[in-house]
């Protein structure tokens, strides 16, 4: 059987001196560099691999300081911390000796406790009930994802109207179908189109700065989902002075909150 094209893009080999090597892959091409979800997903994908690793991830920040080139680049990680039930990673991912992605990890082994999900999962309409987005698109990645828009699609014209908000809801998943894991719920997770463009209808040049994952779920909750449908909701919360944050939340077919995002994105008006 052949590889799947995620699995072939976020591949990792280990070095002598403990750092991993990976490669960018055309298939998950941005306009510039690879697709962020993608970067992030390789980075997690150190702390996945490690054998010192305690527990799961709950959360991801990266910061990504530069666009990655075409070629090699050298992974980083490195457990800063290691108490009873969480660890501390912090990663960095290099490039012609050029550091151009920074990020922390926290990992856990998650215990029973008490249990609420404040944030409930909208009602709409299920995925076959909603078509899909048609066509091939301008940048490369956008083909290995399967999207379904609810609500709150890329603006058709984009004439500059102000739409009233920034809310896209959506059915999403690997195209090819993949079995769900952490490293491939983390590249859904930046899926969303920056909602400058939802929110104004133009063609803003944009750029992610920093993005945090929060994982509310574990392995077992994961091969549940198999190659399911995931619901995501991204909304942006305020435009200032050539910045502008989006939060999302992602759930599984039978309504479980998988993960919550944020991210703070650079614009030129």
């Amino acid at each position: 059987m052949s590889m799947h094209p995620f699995d072939d893009t976020i591949a990792l080999a280990k070095q002598p001196d403990g750092h991993w090597l990976g490669h960018t892959s055309p298939a998950y091409a941005n306009m510039v560099g690879p697709f962020g979800g993608v970067m992030a997903a390789q980075a997690l994908h150190a702390v996945l691999l490690h054998p010192d690793r305690l527990g799961d991830p709950i959360s991801l920040t990266i910061n990504f300081c530069a666009a990655l080139a075409d070629g090699a680049f050298c992974v980083q990680a490195r457990a800063v911390r290691t108490n009873r039930s969480t660890q501390h990673w912090l990663l960095e991912v290099v490039q012609a000796d050029q550091t151009v992605l920074t990020a922390t990890v926290v990992t856990a082994v998650r215990r029973s406790a008490f249990n609420l999900v404040e944030c409930a999962m909208p009602t709409v309409t299920a995925p076959a009930d909603t078509a899909p987005t048609q066509g091939k698109v301008r940048m490369e990645w956008l083909n290995r994802y399967e999207q379904r828009f609810v609500s709150g699609g890329i603006p058709v014209a984009l004439d500059g109207r102000d739409l009233g908000d920034s809310l896209s809801q959506l059915w999403m998943r690997d195209a090819p179908p993949r079995a769900l894991d952490f490293a491939s719920l983390t590249a859904l997770s930046d899926i969303f189109f920056p909602r400058i463009i939802r929110r104004r209808a133009s063609p803003t040049p944009v750029g992610t700065l920093s993005m945090t994952v929060y994982f509310h779920t574990d392995q077992a909750a994961l091969r549940e989902v198999g190659t399911g449908y995931l619901l995501g909701q991204a909304q942006g919360q305020a435009f200032s002075d050539g910045f502008f944050d989006q939060t999302a939340q992602v759930w599984s077919e039978a309504g479980k909150l998988l993960v919550t995002t944020h991210q703070i994105v650079y614009f030129k008006a």
